[in-house]
């Protein structure tokens, strides 16, 4: 049963002035309120000790603050830990810690499945719900927040969704995270698989945010396969939509390369890859493929092809980095949390064990 209740994550101090006034109470207790739920991620308004009772009681009666809570929470050896976040409505999606030594950071949904279908991906075996809410974006940082002990710096919306599909709730929700938690722009990154339209929108907005583009081959026949979004907007025009972004914003951009066995990790993919993206100022970023289980038994290239592939690269001028992996023993993948849990993602896994487990 969903609570009806409205909540403040999500609203921005202005918006949280408006509820604080209309309790009666003096204006300057919403940035009192805003710094608590946002600068301390603080879930429970009787531990908001600056704040009255009449407030905090009023408040109780009509408002929660976070939108979300924990439906589980698994902890990685390598210290990733990763929450299956629970919705009002009962759907769920997925947040990701990953501490580093010199940082921490993070990976937020922003929608309840995908509708892109990748053929590569946990989230696009279980289809699409809908679109998560600004509070319900900025409520994933939030739960995150309170595990670690230091502050998270750097976000990444590359969990569950497609980020540019659900743009509106996407900038109201990084707003917030820049103004209310303090969060640099610079340090959000937007993955996208290539919405060409909501690119060129991003690029109007002037936002200094980085852009990220799942791209994972430069020969349209292979990209059309593992991505059915290249059969509208294919290789050269998203490619071209990107150039233009970084033209823009004067933001370096980056484009994904995901390395499965065979499919794309041939050195034909390489020199290609080098030619499309020369003279974007933007970085290469490889991704050995973590293995999913789907229909098309994708595997991961052996450690030689991963090098030669990279070396061909850079041989060709392109500046190239490698993803460092975290969270194999928690199924950091996306959505594999999600996929045990409940829904057509839990069906559709239960199907390809029944299937793997006849051949």
């Amino acid at each position: 049963m969903s609570d009806a209740r409205r909540s403040l994550v999500g609203q921005s101090t202005p918006e949280i002035l408006e509820v604080v006034t209309g309790l009666g109470e003096s204006p300057y207790r919403a940035k009192q309120l805003a710094s608590w739920i946002y600068g301390r991620a603080e879930p429970e308004f009787d531990r908001m000790g600056n704040l009255p009772s009449s407030l905090r009681q009023g408040l109780v009666a009509d408002h929660v603050v976070n939108p979300v809570t924990i439906a589980d929470h698994q902890v990685s050896s390598d210290g990733t830990e990763k929450l299956l976040v629970k919705m009002g409505d009962g759907e769920v999606c997925e947040a990701v810690l990953m501490p580093y030594r010199d940082r921490v950071s993070c990976c937020l949904s922003s929608q309840i499945g995908c509708p892109m279908g990748c053929t590569f991906c946990a989230t696009g075996l279980g289809g699409f719900a809908r679109n998560l809410t600004p509070g319900e974006i900025v409520g994933q940082y939030l739960l995150l927040q309170r595990l670690s002990e230091r502050r998270i710096g750097h976000v990444v919306f590359m969990g569950m969704g497609e980020p540019l599909l659900n743009l509106d709730h996407l900038v109201k929700a990084m707003a917030l995270l820049h103004e209310e938690v303090g969060l640099s722009y610079r340090h959000i990154t937007v993955s996208t698989v290539g919405m060409v339209p909501q690119i060129r929108k991003l690029a109007e907005l002037k936002l200094p945010i980085h852009l990220a583009l799942s791209l994972h081959s430069p020969f349209d026949a292979v990209r059309d396969e593992l991505m059915p979004v290249n059969r509208k907007w294919p290789v050269e025009e998203v490619v071209g939509a990107l150039r233009d972004y970084q033209r823009a914003t004067g933001r370096k951009v980056t484009f994904e390369y995901l390395l499965i066995d065979g499919v794309n990790d041939l050195l034909d993919q390489a020199v290609a890859l080098a030619r499309l993206t020369r003279g974007i100022k933007c970085i290469i970023n490889l991704i050995p493929f973590n293995y999913v289980d789907t229909p098309n038994r994708f595997k991961r290239p052996k450690s030689e092809r991963i090098r030669r592939f990279r070396a061909k690269l850079e041989s060709l001028g392109a500046t190239v980095t490698q993803r460092v992996e975290r969270g194999h023993d928690i199924a950091a993948a996306c959505g594999q949390l999600a996929g045990k849990s409940q829904g057509r993602l839990a069906r559709r896994s239960q199907v390809l064990d029944l299937q793997q487990a006849q051949r």
